[in-house]
């Protein structure tokens, strides 16, 4: 077999192709079907005019726009065979027991730094480039029925396809440096499209603070780079992973932590999840695609992907636990307050990425890995649900103006349901395999975290039915007329609706087996049953507070008034991060930057030698006064005092 028997490059390169096909002729054909609408030559692109007409997500909706079937059909294809390519790939390298590998070039040969553009598959790899190209391509597809009356159209699949690149890239990476490249580039296409209604200050500023946000987070995985290449000589993984176990203690959990700062900025934990929620001004099928399937998995696939860098760093796989408990517990409560059907999702989402980090941070790395898979699967379903509900409402996101949906919008409701019995934990479903695995790890890890891993779980599943039943039970609140997706938007969740139902009998921990270091054996079947169970009350409370007596959880919230606006207010961790980080340093570089540096330094450097100019200027614009007599008596003075210094040098001499 010659080296580069099956063509992994292939895999990003397909949806970078498709995002350049998208980027130029969908932009040309857009400008000329916009220029033959108007009636004149010279159109300005559906992108560069947005409406702030009500619309999905109360964005650039236009009732007159309509969605070009070139760009659907390169964006949704070019994903497709990238799955297909992933697909035929797995079957022909079969057991992968050894990652495969394919070198194509040296990229960066300085001294003793000598990377490789290499792409490689593993085990690991294996799942999250499954689930990368599967869940995107049925995202592309339901986007193109989300988004037919958005304009810029095509600038929206250029940009999508551009991020299935860098996830590629980022996922098939042989190196730590190639793994970083693909990590930035997903920051910025996520930057792009969180503010993809520009014209919205509320999603620039929300695109603005997800990428300043995920910055703080880069650079701690830089200063872990720039570690890795000093202790290990090398950033690829082949190279430094297997020796990590003879490397001092110190230097790995110093590696390990800066890392995990990575980690929390990409997979938005605390105390750097302050991005995700805001993100929720982009167009649904992203907050889909990014927030749930791909994007914020990065950090646990890095982290997992690190395994044995955290084996030999006990302290800081105890930090990944700690601060994936906490992640947890804190996005859970702040879920149970949160009114806008998307927001309710992306704190679900924030605490589904602490599950994940708790069950790498007790070791169980096959089942932090297989919470990523099924979470995809339910998350992207919540999501694209949402986004079905929207539409069926002309962009009310508001749970507290729906109500008696079920009936209204069945499709929806069916898929949503299952998405939320899965998310739950129920028995049988997705959610409940891998929830269960990461619960027991920490179980045998420290009963405590168990317990307060079990609380949250209860949390979630209250919280989300709270938002199911809100929407689709009772009378419905609202004023626009419910209709049904078109089945461009339903098939997607039918899909997705089975996968959350099967998901859980794919086996991904028992394939992962050999990838990671076996766990100590001892599973505690009281425990099973107990996470079971609180699961379940979650669900009947939620029945009994927002259908049987929906006066209840007013009363409570009256009862413990100060808990509830604490938790409404999220904690005050935004105002918290406004007052010691963005106030002063906007007040600062106004004082010492703006007027010290600038206005007093810069600029009066600039002014200062304006004025000596205009001083000597000045001085010398009295002798051209334009009188031939005084010129004259100039060039006679001039020429004494010429031949006087000629005399007087003469004498000298």
């Amino acid at each position: 077999m010659n080296e580069n028997a099956h063509q992994l490059w292939l895999i990003p390169a397909l949806p970078l192709a498709g995002a350049l096909i998208n980027g130029v002729v969908g932009q040309m054909r857009d400008r000329a079907a916009h220029a033959a609408a108007h009636g004149h030559g010279h159109g300005h692109g559906h992108s560069h005019s947005h409406s702030h007409s009500q619309g999905h997500d109360h964005g650039g909706h236009d009732s007159h726009a309509k969605p070009d079937p070139l760009v659907s059909m390169v964006s949704i294809g070019s994903v497709l065979l990238a799955f297909l390519w992933v697909s035929k790939t797995l079957i022909a390298l079969g057991d992968l027991n050894t990652a495969y590998v394919e070198r194509y070039f040296t990229w960066i040969a300085s001294g003793s730094l000598n990377v490789g553009f290499d792409l490689a598959i593993d085990r690991l790899s294996a799942v999250m480039l499954l689930v990368v190209t599967g869940i995107g391509t049925l995202i592309h597809i339901y986007a193109t029925g989300y988004m037919s009356h958005e304009k810029g159209y095509y600038r929206f699949f250029c940009y999508l396809n551009l991020f299935m690149f860098f996830m590629l890239i980022l996922v098939l990476g042989a190196n730590y440096l190639l793994l970083f490249i693909g990590w930035e580039g997903v920051g910025l296409c996520s930057y792009l499209l969180i503010g993809f209604y520009f014209l919205k200050k509320s999603a620039g500023d929300a695109g603005k603070k997800a990428f300043i946000v995920n910055r703080v987070g880069d650079f701690g995985f830089a200063l872990a780079m720039l570690l890795i290449f000093i202790h290990f000589g090398s950033l690829d993984f082949g190279a430094v992973l297997p020796k990590a176990s003879g490397v001092d203690t110190g230097i790995l959990t110093a590696i390990g932590l800066l890392l995990l700062v990575g980690a929390c900025g990409k997979s938005a934990q605390v105390p750097l999840y302050v991005w995700l929620p805001d993100a929720m001004e982009g167009p649904t099928p992203v907050s889909a695609l990014i927030h749930a399937a791909t994007m914020v998995t990065a950090g646990v696939y890095m982290v997992a992907r690190s395994f044995p860098i955290y084996e030999g760093a006990p302290m800081a796989r105890e930090a990944v636990a700690l601060i994936g408990l906490a992640t947890a517990v804190m996005a859970a409560t702040i879920g149970l307050a949160q009114n806008d059907i998307k927001k309710v999702f992306a704190y679900s989402t924030v605490s589904q990425l602490g599950f994940m980090f708790l069950g790498l941070g007790v070791g169980a790395y096959g089942a932090g890995i297989y919470h990523v898979v099924t979470h995809a699967f339910f998350k992207a379903l919540l999501f694209l649900g949402a986004g079905s509900v929207i539409h069926a409402l002309g962009g009310e996101q508001d749970i507290r103006n729906m109500g008696g949906l079920r009936t209204k919008i069945p499709w929806t409701f069916a898929t949503l349901f299952i998405a939320a019995f899965a998310i739950a934990g129920f028995p049988g479903l997705s959610g409940y395999y891998s929830k269960h695995e990461i619960l027991l790890a920490a179980h045998h890890h420290a009963h405590w975290m168990y317990w307060v891993g079990t609380i949250t779980a209860g949390i979630t599943s209250f919280y989300v039915f709270r938002c199911i039943f809100l929407t689709f039970f009772g009378e419905y609140r609202g004023k626009a007329h419910p209709h049904e997706s078109p089945a461009v938007m339903l098939i997607p969740l039918i899909l997705l609706a089975g996968l959350s139902i099967a998901g859980g009998f794919l086996g991904i921990p028992h394939w992962l087996e050999p990838f990671f270091p076996k766990m100590a054996e001892g599973h505690d079947a009281m425990a099973g049953n107990i996470t079971t169970l609180v699961g379940l009350g979650g669900i009947v409370l939620a029945y009994l507070f927002y259908v049987v007596s929906p006066g209840i959880p007013e009363g409570i919230a009256n009862s413990l008034r100060g808990l509830y606006n604490l938790i409404d207010n999220k904690y005050y961790v935004d105002e918290a991060y406004d007052s010691a980080i963005v106030h002063p340093l906007e007040h600062g570089s106004r004082i010492v930057l703006w007027r010290g540096v600038d206005a007093g330094f810069i600029d009066g450097i600039v002014n200062g030698m304006g004025g000596v100019s205009r001083s000597i200027g000045g001085a010398l614009r009295t002798l051209q006064s334009g009188n031939i007599r005084s010129y004259a008596n100039w060039v006679v003075l001039g020429a004494v005092i010429f031949l006087v210094m000629l005399g007087a040098a003469g004498g000298a001499r």
